[in-house]
């Protein structure tokens, strides 16, 4: 499975940007699908994901702010980031657990305070 993803950019602290994770295949099958960053000098994390069991799980830092969702049919999954901050910096990253871990290339989000 290839992962590419869009929606990156630059933007002011409290804006929004909506990224998207569009898989080469179809992802009906792969349950376990969800965003990663990895901000300047610091490992990569969890932001949001959805589980085994179809529900979404956030870390707490993106819990209010951000919204993970996927259209199965067209093979995406998205990510919408509210309310901004300059901690949000950071390249973000799509995952797909089919049994084999997949990932993006990655986008970067600038936030400029």
């Amino acid at each position: 499975v290839q992962l590419v993803e869009s929606g990156g950019g630059l933007v002011q602290a409290g804006g929004s940007l909506r990224l998207s994770c569009t898989a080469s295949r179809n992802i009906f099958t792969i349950a376990v699908m969800g965003w990663y960053r990895q901000a300047p000098g610091k490992e990569r994390e969890l932001v949001a994901r959805f589980t085994m069991g179809g529900t979404t799980l956030y870390t707490d830092s993106a819990k209010g702010r951000f919204t993970i969702s996927r259209d199965n049919a067209k093979s995406e999954v998205y990510l919408q980031m509210n309310s901004l901050k300059p901690e949000d910096t950071g390249v973000y990253y799509c995952h797909a657990d089919a049994g084999i871990e997949y990932w993006g290339q990655g986008t970067q989000v600038t936030v400029s305070s």
